[in-house]
């Protein structure tokens, strides 16, 4: 098991590893990425995001109901903990505490979903739908918390918007939601509740753009970090051992609440388990906002989970 999951790793560290040597080496400059930001959040991750929900089946959607809300509130729990307490407690800016806590509440499902869950029940249409429904809960009811806290301060910055953050929550919506990395997973999920199949011509013309998204991801990732420097401090602590340990065991409990075994059980542990993802990172560059703690916590938890996973993974073996 350890052998899959290193497997299923490796890509992640092998494309971050090259971003990081592009960087250093000034084949990039790693202090200006805005073009290969834009390609990413502007038309990478919204086509592949959009063909992975228009291509889930609404009727899959619903029977996969108890996975979406142990998913679903195990994200939403952990981003207020994170938050709340980097502000509160660490005096962190919201727009570093909203990075910080999207890469740690939001697990990475697009690159370990699949490997890691079809490894343990089986590469099948049923695993498959899962991660599609775990991508599509992170894109549609996970990122948007942390685009309209950038999208907030930005215009309390800018001087453009004033008032509280209440009265200002239309037009943040707004704006978040014209952004294709938000719409773009919402139209998928709409289109796929209606009944309407997207054309193979469509999806096939989409397809190698869905295809770079994670790779470029990763790699942009590697651009940035090769721009700071690792720091560990206390943060980057709460949101490691958060993210490998206390999030699971979140999950964990909801399964208990709901009553859930079996494969369903399995799955929404095992989804929550996973390392941090890089959404956060490429947020918040979209933003000008870095967040060196975010950038350690998706090392060390990357690294760690080669650990923590397979406790998971023994530790569920039985439900």
């Amino acid at each position: 098991m350890t052998y899959v999951i290193i497997h299923a790793l490796a890509p992640i560290f092998v494309i971050m590893l090259l971003g990081f040597f592009a960087g250093k080496a000034k084949m990039v400059d790693n202090q200006n990425v805005s073009l290969l930001n834009i390609f990413v959040m502007d038309f990478a991750l919204p086509a592949a995001l959009f063909g992975a929900t228009v291509q889930t089946p609404w009727a899959g959607i619903v029977e996969q109901s108890p996975l979406i809300v142990v998913l679903v509130l195990a994200m939403w729990i952990t981003y207020a903990a994170i938050y709340f307490t980097c502000t509160g407690i660490f005096h962190k800016s919201p727009q570093d505490a909203a990075v910080l806590t999207l890469t740690v509440a939001l697990p990475n499902y697009a690159a370990l979903g699949l490997p890691i869950l079809g490894s343990v029940l089986g590469e099948t249409p049923g695993t498959s739908l899962s991660v599609a429904v775990a991508i599509a809960c992170g894109s549609v009811l996970m990122t948007p918390f942390c685009l309209l806290i950038l999208e907030r301060e930005k215009a309390r910055t800018a001087g453009g918007v004033q008032g509280s953050s209440l009265g200002m929550l239309p037009v943040l919506m707004w704006r978040s939601v014209k952004k294709p990395i938000v719409w773009g997973p919402l139209l998928g999920v709409v289109l796929s509740a209606i009944g309407v199949h997207m054309p193979e011509m469509v999806l096939a013309a989409i397809k190698p753009l869905g295809l770079s998204a994670t790779a470029t991801a990763l790699f942009l990732t590697g651009v940035i970090l090769s721009a700071r420097k690792l720091q560990i401090n206390g943060p980057v602590l709460l949101s490691s051992v958060t993210k490998l340990l206390i999030q699971p065991f979140i999950a964990w409990g909801l399964v208990l609440a709901l009553g859930l075994h079996g494969s369903v059980a399995i799955t929404a542990i095992l989804m929550i388990a996973l390392s941090a993802g890089f959404f956060g990172i490429v947020f918040g560059n979209r933003f000008g906002v870095q967040s060196p703690d975010a950038e350690a916590t998706l090392l060390i938890s990357s690294v760690l989970c080669i650990i923590t996973l397979p406790l998971f993974i023994t530790l569920t073996s039985g439900m």
